[in-house]
């Protein structure tokens, strides 16, 4: 599962909206709303104030997709709902190291992951490999070369 997208999705599902004013009930959202949201009529006047929040701010980022964003979102979502209990934990924790980096940083790491993918498969399965038969130590040493300011120019 290509995990940049996971986290996209990730993002996208469960962004860390302020809660502002106090969100609408059910009959205070507008048909579109409702209609994306649908699933949830029943019970979103009992949800907690700071779901509601998120999810009316996932409804805007829904609209504002393009068809094929959509189509991609919705695979995700469907591969997310898979995913046993504590993959997704292992994933939600991932994310929220990732949204404590230095903005800096997660460029970076966004600009490897880009590199990683434009590589042929047999050099990421040789990659993958090779970092899975690494220690801890050497993993953690990996990770500090990644983030380690002095090294950008020389990865």
């Amino acid at each position: 599962m290509n995990i940049a997208r996971l986290l996209i999705l990730l993002t996208l599902l469960t962004g860390a909206a302020a809660v502002c004013a106090q969100s609408p009930d059910w009959a205070d959202l507008n048909s579109d709303q409702q209609r994306i949201l649908e699933k949830l009529h029943g019970r979103w006047d009992q949800l907690p104030e700071e779901r509601r929040e998120r999810l009316l701010k996932g409804v805007e980022r829904w609209e504002k997709m393009d068809p094929e964003q959509r189509t991609r979102a919705k695979e995700n979502l469907e591969q997310w709902k898979k995913l046993s209990p504590e993959r997704r934990t292992e994933l939600r924790q991932r994310l929220e190291r990732f949204r404590r980096l230095e903005p800096e940083q997660r460029t970076r790491l966004r600009e490897k992951v880009e590199r990683f993918r434009e590589l042929p498969p047999e050099k990421r399965r040789a990659l993958r490999e090779r970092w899975q038969g690494m220690s801890p130590g050497d993993r953690q040493r990996g990770h500090r070369q990644l983030f380690d300011s002095r090294s950008r120019g020389h990865r």
